[in-house]
């Protein structure tokens, strides 16, 4: 940000734009009339760049920058990663019956097959002091009638690079449901025309707040070729979630050099 954009004269023209609105708004709750359409306009403009100005910034916020970096990670990690959605805000935060591809930005999706689409997403802000994610996903599940559903994480290209059999790949989250329910991870390696599978589950079932889970994928094990890697990606499996309400809190995936036996 340039030294005019922080001037005293700056700061006052943007203190004065945010009078007039409340100006408005006292003006149209007190009279009850309409409103001409064209202000309305510029407040919904308004209310889009805010809203792009504070997900632009959100992943600078010093407490949520520095998270990350704080995590105790084992030696020789050389890439850690939390999906850009658990750290800023996304412009549909809330959405009821979502349909059963959805890509809620580039790195995460959700995908169903439940035809009634008898569910809702939200993002939520998370307010714990032990919360290390500035934001969750929740997901209300009412009479579910498909049979999978699961949150899918892609990999970024820095995590891509050079991976192979020489890795294990981390993943470590925090979760939370209103009933038992069993969580799988499964993480999936593209190489050319073929995809390897590796899947976990992530112990015990999740019954509660703050149920902190860890698994590793140890690539020493997977069938790799030597060819690059040319896309990854992770998906959280939730199994039976009829009439329940889950929450992915927190992930944080990484990687590190597997041990030389």
């Amino acid at each position: 940000m340039s030294r005019h954009e922080r001037s005293w004269i700056s700061q006052r023209i943007r203190s004065r734009a945010a009078q007039q609105w409340t100006s408005l708004l006292d003006s149209v709750q007190r009279r009850r009339r309409q409103v001409p359409e064209g202000l309305r306009d510029e407040a919904r403009d308004l209310r889009q760049v805010l809203g792009r100005f504070l997900q632009a910034t959100d992943e600078f916020a010093p407490g949520i920058r520095d998270s990350l970096h704080r995590m105790e990670l084992p030696d020789g990690t050389d890439w850690r990663w939390r999906p850009n959605i658990m750290q800023t805000r996304i412009s549909d935060a809330e959405l009821i019956a979502p349909r059963g591809d959805l890509w809620l930005s580039e790195e995460v999706a959700l995908f169903h097959d439940c035809e009634a689409r008898a569910l809702m997403l939200k993002q939520v802000r998370n307010r714990l002091a032990t919360d290390l994610a500035g934001y969750g996903l929740r997901l209300e599940v009412m009479g579910f009638s498909g049979s999978f559903l699961s949150f899918s994480l892609t990999l970024p290209p820095e995590a891509l690079a050079d991976l192979g059999g020489h890795h294990i790949v981390r993943l470590h989250s925090v979760l939370q449901a209103e009933r038992p329910i069993t969580v799988y991870a499964r993480l999936n390696i593209q190489q050319g025309p073929n995809t390897e599978t590796v899947l976990r589950q992530m112990g015990d079932p999740i019954d509660g707040a703050n149920c902190q889970r860890l698994v590793e994928f140890d690539l020493g094990y997977a069938d790799l070729s030597q060819r690059s890697v040319h896309k990854a990606w992770i998906d959280l499996i939730f199994e039976a979630p009829y009439m329940n309400a889950v929450a992915l809190r927190d992930v944080v995936l990484s990687r590190h050099p597997r041990a030389q036996i």
